[in-house]
């Protein structure tokens, strides 16, 4: 076997902690930003949803390099997986300020376009948040290029100790810059900048050691490989795709939810901050499923790519029970820090509810399981039916729940939970058909190289 139970521990637990850090950093910062008032904590997470549709490209870019990069250390080549690390980090980063560009060109209209109806002082702290959150793309395409190329290699600790590193200052700037000089969102936006320049940084060096199995030499000499970048967008693309219109499709519904007043937005902002508990947990699975079955098709260890996707998947269920019995005990003394009204309080429990039930039933079959579908190459397929299912059930539905049917912001989740499932069927029936095993070609390089 490729990897043993301790090599699976030794990157599945680091990306645990890192995944569940990641989140409680994120409510702590939701609850800084929220002393400020429902306004800005609204405004921010308006925001957030923008941020998450535009950083889902980097992460897709991260993703095609990874199963490049596992797919090259299965067949031994570490050249080639080296040479794949570097187009990786040229190609996300250039990725990154390209779209930083844009966005700060047409930031307000933008947001204008998207959130107009909302209140101005909501929209307010919206731009000012968008501004300098959109000048830290660069550094967070880097620190995710550099994290996604320390997984291929086995290493998720790496990562675990950086973001480590990154949320700490990220929290300290966060009391720093808000209860002391009371910047409120503007204040949180220039910590999540300073903490991502930091992490961008710190996985920058440490790629520089040659004692990793795949490093970068000569970082500031280039030349474009384009079989490998041809490659690993031929992974990214689709799944950027993929991810741009889901994100895109949320942004749509938010877009819906921004109508319901500020009561629901800050219920909707603090219940999706708290299931965020939830996906970190599968995103840890995710991540570890492309590594490790990326590795194997590329040793050509098919039944082994099988194996190790019903164990980690049994490992993700499991984890996914304990957090959600977690959040049901302890939903309400968490969200009464939040210092919402009693009807936002009220809405976000059983927003809350409704997801833990969803949750430990179809999500890691609709989310998680797709990635191992990637890693093997498989990425039309996952890219066809999460599109569909975002149309037609996440946007679509949500807009005849909530205003034909009148169920409001339950409707939008109801149709949440819909998309999940449909993907949850059809991931489900391809995985069992063993057809996601046949798409893989192995990955080439030039050969003046």
């Amino acid at each position: 076997m490729l990897f043993s139970n301790k090599d699976l521990a030794k990157i599945v637990f680091p990306l645990f902690v890192e995944q569940l850090l990641a989140v409680t950093i994120g409510m702590l910062d939701s609850m800084m930003v929220s002393s400020v008032g429902e306004a800005a904590v609204s405004g921010v997470s308006l925001v957030d949803t923008v941020n998450l549709l535009l950083s889902y490209i980097f992460s897709a870019l991260a993703t095609g390099g990874t199963v490049i990069c596992s797919q090259f250390l299965g067949r031994r080549e570490y050249d080639n997986a080296r040479n794949s690390a570097k187009q990786l980090l040229y190609s996300i980063t250039c990725t990154a300020m390209i779209i930083t560009t844009v966005v700060l060109i047409v930031r307000k209209p933008l947001l204008s376009l998207v959130f107009g109806k909302v209140g101005s002082d909501v929209m307010g702290h919206a731009q000012i948040y968008f501004l300098f959150t959109a000048l830290s793309y660069p550094f967070l395409a880097l620190y995710n290029g550099g994290a996604a190329l320390f997984r291929s290699m086995g290493n998720s600790r790496v990562s675990m100790v950086a973001s480590i590193i990154m949320n700490l200052l990220n929290v300290a700037g966060n009391a720093l810059l808000i209860f002391v000089f009371h910047l409120g969102a503007a204040g949180a936006a220039i910590s999540t900048l300073f903490s991502r320049i930091v992490g961008s940084a710190i996985m920058t060096g440490l790629l520089h050691n040659k004692n990793n199995i795949i490093f970068i030499e000569k970082l500031l000499s280039f030349r474009p490989d384009f079989k490998i970048i041809k490659s690993i967008l031929g992974i990214g693309i689709p799944s950027g795709m993929e991810n741009g219109m889901f994100q895109f499709g949320k942004l749509l519904t938010q877009s819906l939810i921004s109508t319901m007043g500020t009561a629901v937005i800050a219920a909707n902002a603090v219940a999706g901050t708290m299931a965020s508990f939830q996906y970190a947990v599968g995103g840890a699975i995710s991540l570890t499923l492309v590594t490790v079955v990326g590795r194997c098709v590329g040793a050509d260890e098919k039944g082994q790519a099988k194996k190790y996707v019903w164990k980690l998947m049994g490992v993700e269920y499991i984890a996914l029970l304990a957090v959600a019995l977690f959040l049901i005990v302890f939903g309400r003394p968490i969200i009464s820090a939040y210092n919402l009204s009693d009807v936002s309080s009220e809405m976000t429990y059983n927003l809350i509810l409704l997801h833990s039930f969803f949750n430990i039933t179809v999500w890691a079959i609709a989310f998680s399981l797709p990635n191992a579908f990637r890693a093997a190459s498989d990425v039309r397929f996952t890219m066809v039916i999460s599109i569909a299912s975002m149309w037609i059930f996440r946007v679509g539905l949500s807009y005849v729940l909530a205003q034909y049917f009148g169920l409001g912001i339950y409707g939008v989740w109801y149709a949440m939970f819909a998309d999940w499932f449909f993907r949850a069927m059809l991931f489900a029936i391809r995985f069992l058909s063993g057809k996601w095993l046949t798409k893989y070609k192995p990955p080439q390089a030039s050969s003046d190289r």
